[in-house]
Parts: C-alpha cells; structure tokens; sequence
C-alpha cells in the first residue's frame, strides 16, 4: 500500500510560541493585513498587542463573534473587506474565526457580487486560489483548523453545510499557545476536546488514512484522553496536552477527512444545536462499533483511548460529557424519535460517509441515531 502525507503548515505549539508571531508577520512583509479575532480580549495578550502595534498603520482589525459561521455572515464580512487588498489575514479565535478567515483568503480572488454567487461559488467549488496568505491562532483545542485547507460554512436557510476547501490554503503558519485556551469555560473546553479525539478516530479508521496520519491520531487521542480528567479539574497544565493533542488530530485528518461520527452529526448541529463536539463524540461509540471488522490493529486504538472494548469507550465519553455538563442523550436535546427520517436523509455527507470504512445505510444510521437517543 502507498503512503503519502502532505501538511506545509509551519507550526509553533506551546506556551510562549506567541512570541514567534511579529517575526513571521515581518517575514512576509504584507503591505496590508486583516487581523479577525472573536473578542477584543485576545489584544490584552502581549504578542498579539505587540503584533497589532508594530503594524498598525497597515492593519485593520475586524470581530467576528459567531460560531459555526453562516453563508451570510460571512458574505457581511466579506462585503465589509473585499475592497482593501489584504495580503494576509490574522485569524485569532476558535475554529469559527478561522474557517472565516481562510474562507475570506479564496473569496478575495475574485469578486463575488451577491449572497447567492457566493453560495453557488462555494457549492460549486469554483473559486480561484486564495489570493493572500494566512496565520491562524487558535484560542480553542479542537478543531485543527489552523492545520487543514477546508473550512466549513453553514447554510441554515436551506438546511446545508458547504466547504471551502482547496489544498492551496493551507495557513502559513499555525502559532497553537495554550494560554489563549485557558480561560475558556469547561463545558466548551471539554467538548472541543473531544471534537478533536474525533477528528483522530475518524482519522485512523479513514479509508484515506496513511501511515504518518494513524501515528499521529494515535498519539492525539492519547494526550488528550490521559489529560481529559485534569481538564475537568481545572489544572492548567491540561490546556497545553489538549492544545498538543488538537494540534496532532489536525495533523492527522488534515490528510484522510473525517467520516461517519461528523457526516451523523451534521444535521444534530443544524437542528437541535448541539455544539458540535458533543454531538461527534455521543455517535463516537456506535459509529467505532459499525466499523470494528475494518479498523486494523484495533488494539492500539483502544489501548490509545484507555479502554478494553467499545462498551467501555461509550461509558467513559459519556461520563466525560455528563462531568462537563452538557446532556449525553438525543432526547434531552429536544430530538424526537419521529425526527429520525428527516436526520438520516441529511446524514449523507459527500466525502465524509464515503470516507467511512462500513458502507453507511438509511437502516445503520438509524440505528446509530436510536443507540444514543
């Protein structure tokens, strides 16, 4: 079997790694730059002040403050910049902020005059090569989209999730400082955090899988589930195995695409929201238990987990979610079993159940959807 893996993305991970950010900004010698950022908060820290003060007479800063980013709000934004010829975008916040901001790199290579173009544009996939370059700066630990070229645009109105997503925006450079995690709550810590033990599941069962992506994955979900209980307790040194781990996930599925746990969870987000974390990690162990006659060398990634077997991993997700806070059941969402139709018809997504190793059916979803109702 051949393997090849491909990630150009310069990474900086841990605490102080901000530090390394005006030298890169200086290294491209942008002569005009967009820096998104979710909250004002992120300029009280030093580097990203320092940052913003040494190119002040070239830099705009713009606040993004939605999470999972619909098509028009990101064709408000976009309308808001398209005329100042950014040369690099800053995307400091979690993976809402820089979907965004590497959605706002393809958008700027040509113009787009209207909502509807661009969401034609985005379906279609014809838009051009991104036309500047970007530096993501996650202040979560989840989604690894500071190390991957697709970002994920919703489109409520008409009950769709589209991608943005061409090998030729890969970022930069990817600057991955716990500190900017630290203060996030619990709740959101915790279910980004499994939102990336999913992305490194999904990783290593992926029919696109490689080598160098299964190593990886196998490492994340270790980190990550060996700190998970520290993440819980608040001690601070878990902010920095919950940003190594995302880092590694990211790494990993940056190459294979996730597949099942997300394609399910998709419309669970749309409909019902929930974060998108919980809902990935509540199909977790009913999608690993459709696929276990396809995963080689199932023993790693169980002893990678901590547990002996799927029923083992299902009751540890769960009692991780239910410690956090966030319900672990479909029905304590407000989904009704009369949903079941609608959620499994939307449950197909192009390059994501097709990616999965287990043929995935209207009978299996089903199936899967009633294992965690």
């Amino acid at each position: 079997m051949l393997n090849t893996y491909y990630n150009p993305v310069r990474t900086y991970q841990g605490v102080g790694s901000l530090s390394v950010l005006p030298q890169l900004v200086n290294g491209l010698n942008p002569k005009k730059i967009l820096l998104l950022i979710w909250d004002k908060s992120v300029l009280e820290n030093r580097y990203i002040k320092e940052t913003a003060a040494a190119f002040a007479d070239i830099l705009t800063i713009k606040t993004f403050a939605w999470s999972n980013p619909e098509m028009f709000q990101l064709y408000e934004i976009y309308n808001e910049t398209k005329n100042e010829n950014y040369e690099l975008v800053i995307a400091v916040g979690g993976g809402s902020v820089l979907d965004v901001g590497k959605s706002l790199c393809c958008l700027y290579a040509k113009p787009v005059d209207s909502l509807e173009t661009m969401r034609n544009m985005i379906a279609a996939k014809t838009y051009s090569k991104p036309h500047c370059k970007w530096i993501g700066v996650p202040t979560t630990a989840g989604t690894g989209s500071e190390v991957t070229c697709w970002a994920t645009v919703w489109d409520s109105e008409h009950n769709k999730k589209y991608s943005v997503d061409t090998q030729d925006n890969y970022a930069y450079a990817a600057v991955i400082d716990p500190v900017l995690a630290s203060s996030m709550p619990v709740k959101l810590a915790v279910s980004s955090a499994l939102d990336a033990v999913c992305h490194a599941a999904e990783s290593y069962w992926a029919k696109a899988g490689n080598t160098v992506s299964r190593a990886a994955a196998l490492a994340a979900i270790k980190i990550i589930m060996e700190n998970i209980d520290g993440l819980l307790c608040g001690k601070e040194e878990a902010h920095d195995a919950m940003a190594q781990g995302s880092m590694l996930a990211g790494l990993a599925f940056s190459n294979t695409r996730t597949t099942a746990c997300h394609s399910i969870s998709y419309p669970l987000t749309m409909k019902y929201h929930i974060p998108h974390g919980v809902a990935v990690s509540m199909l977790l162990a009913p999608v690993m238990r459709l696929n276990q006659p396809y995963i080689k060398n199932r023993k790693e990634l169980f002893g990678a987990f901590g547990v002996e077997n799927v029923s083992e991993l299902s009751e540890k997700v769960t009692a991780i979610l239910e410690k956090s806070g966030s319900p672990a059941k479909l029905s304590q969402w407000g989904a009704n079993e009369s949903d079941f139709e609608e959620l499994v018809a939307h449950s197909m997504t192009k390059g994501r159940a097709d990616n999965n190793p287990a043929e995935l059916t209207a009978v299996n979803v089903e199936e899967i959807l009633r294992s965690v109702f």
